[in-house]
């Protein structure tokens, strides 16, 4: 039957920790701490992905790599990068716990997909140890999808590789990937799911390509609102989304289109 079987979910800006504040300021401290001074929005580009690789993606950036020239005399090496990780990993998990609220409609809009028979998996840019704090932080308060799969998982191939999202299919047995939507709020979510084959759909309030917190969010006047949601849209669309949803309560209805769109033949990557 051409339906959605399942829905993958990435966690942090998408199902928990609004913003995805939890890695931003442990990536500015850790750089800080080595005489580099980033920006937030150079901490958050290429968030989503595994984060030792988020850290050689950082000192890629022109800017930073020159900045790194200019104070070490040569371009960076690996050992740095493993240095900067060495000092990350315990300085996120130090705080991690507290960053773990899910999303507001997140837990409804979970329920309501699993009632209606979908499998809910999910992958993630953490490792296998920092997701042990994670879920049973947030199971605690409510979420806890079927699945979860790390780059733990799949030797370090984290985003945008598909593999974390097969391990998944394979797990949740989903029959093909034009029946499986991805959820995410990244750039590296969105490639994820184009990379999969698979509905990719980009979440923007809550998350890391918007940048803000709730109280932020609340803050913004009605046109800063729909200028910052439509900049976060634009940038997914452009990084092959086949669809953005404002907040994870839309999702269910998001599917009730999908499902009207694969009974018509239509596959990702397809609609308008």
């Amino acid at each position: 039957m051409n339906r959605i079987e399942g829905v993958i979910l990435d966690w942090a800006g998408t199902a928990v920790d609004f913003g995805c504040f939890a890695p931003v300021n442990v990536f500015v401290d850790i750089f800080k701490n080595a005489g580099i001074e980033v920006t937030m929005d150079e901490a958050r580009a290429p968030m989503g992905m595994l984060k030792i690789d988020h850290i050689r993606a950082m000192l890629s950036m022109p800017r930073v790599s020159a900045l790194w020239e200019a104070k070490y005399g040569e371009a960076y090496q690996e050992q740095d990068v493993q240095r900067l990780y060495a000092e990350f990993e315990p300085a996120l998990m130090a705080s991690l716990s507290e960053y773990t609220d899910p999303i507001p409609g997140v837990i409804e809009t979970v329920e309501a997909l699993k009632s209606q028979g979908l499998k809910i998996g999910s992958t993630t840019g953490y490792t296998s140890i920092m997701m042990e704090v994670v879920v049973s932080n947030a199971r605690q308060k409510g979420y806890s999808p079927d699945v979860y799969f790390t780059p733990d998982d799949t030797h370090s191939k984290g985003r945008p590789y598909p593999y974390m999202i097969y391990r998944n299919m394979e797990f949740l047995q989903l029959s093909a990937s034009w029946k499986v939507v991805k959820v995410g709020d990244t750039v590296s979510d969105v490639k994820e799911g184009v990379n999969a084959g698979v509905w990719s759909v980009g979440v923007v309030i809550g998350s890391s390509e918007m940048g803000l917190s709730l109280d932020e969010f609340q803050a913004l006047s009605e046109s800063e609102r729909e200028a910052a949601i439509a900049k976060a849209e634009q940038t997914f669309i452009r990084n092959g989304a086949d669809f953005t949803i404002h907040t994870m309560s839309e999702l269910p209805q998001l599917i009730d289109n999908i499902n009207g769109m694969l009974s018509e033949g239509k596959r990702p990557g397809m609609q308008p």
